[in-house]
């Protein structure tokens, strides 16, 4: 085995995802409370206290709220570039945490796992995405963003695993009860990606290689898991991409855990 991922929890109460060689165990982000991230861990076998990293996308509440206990309480390090210390450093008891900075664009490695982070578009101080290798296995994780631009598709090209954000339906955003500055926002190249423009920035990216998609980031008034998998799967057939599995990340549970080439049975909701 060279990769595993589970997406421990994804849409706007909070974000984890769990990406493991046999030798290192990383999470991306940790948005939930330290709480909930270790009963999710335990839900798969893994101790909290083995985690070796944890990477931080960007500084919004939903994917930083329990980091600073989960290193408090089981010495986990913590990874971000400048820009999102900047922010984490604005929230309040951020001074007791202990940080290592990477820079965006140049790899850095947490045990045997080589992590590569890349800028992508979102409204935060310097948001970033991640390809993580090992083994010759790469899976890709971008949560947040705008668009899709050149330099995501060149980092998600050649995955086999994807987790990516699919917030909102353009239609069910449009009619939602939400304010009409927070809708431009979300529509806005600084703001969150459609279901349709998730589709196509898979297609854009897919290879042969390319085995699982996680639909992340789901919005819970401008979505339905039915209406992402069906846009997204409709598109990637369309495309001759139906050899691609899909599988929606969920706020409430964590995903199946893909493995690569080993097809898993889909949660039943998904």
């Amino acid at each position: 085995m060279s990769l595993e991922v589970c997406v421990l929890a994804s849409g706007s109460s909070g974000n984890c995802i769990y990406i493991a060689s046999p030798n290192t165990r990383v999470l991306i982000d940790a948005g939930l409370s330290a709480k909930q991230i270790a009963i999710r861990l335990e839900q798969i076998g893994v101790p909290p206290e083995s985690i070796n990293g944890i990477c931080v996308s960007h500084e919004h509440g939903d994917h930083i709220g329990g980091i600073r206990v989960m290193q408090k309480r089981h010495n986990i390090p913590i990874y971000s570039n400048a820009g999102t210390l900047t922010g984490i450093m604005r929230q309040p008891k951020s001074h007791e945490l202990s940080v290592k900075v990477f820079q965006t664009g140049s790899a850095f490695e947490i045990g045997d796992i080589t992590i590569e982070p890349f800028s992508v578009p979102h409204d935060a101080y310097e948001p970033v995405g991640f390809r993580l290798t090992s083994n010759g296995v790469s899976v890709g994780s971008v949560t947040d963003l705008g668009m899709p631009t050149a330099l995501i598709r060149d980092k998600l090209t050649g995955c086999k695993a994807i987790v990516l954000e699919a917030n909102h339906d353009e239609d069910l955003l449009r009619e939602a009860p939400r304010p009409w500055p927070l809708k431009q926002r979300i529509r806005s190249r600084q703001g969150h990606l459609s279901n349709m423009d998730a589709a196509r920035l898979i297609s854009e990216c897919a290879t042969e290689q390319l085995e699982h998609v996680f639909l992340a980031h789901l919005s819970s008034d401008c979505n339905t898991p039915d209406t992402a998998m069906r846009t997204v799967a409709s598109q990637l057939r369309l495309d001759g991409l139906a050899h691609v599995q899909l599988e929606i990340s969920h706020a409430s549970h964590i995903s199946s855990i893909w493995k690569p080439g080993i097809n898993k049975q889909l949660l039943a909701d998904g």
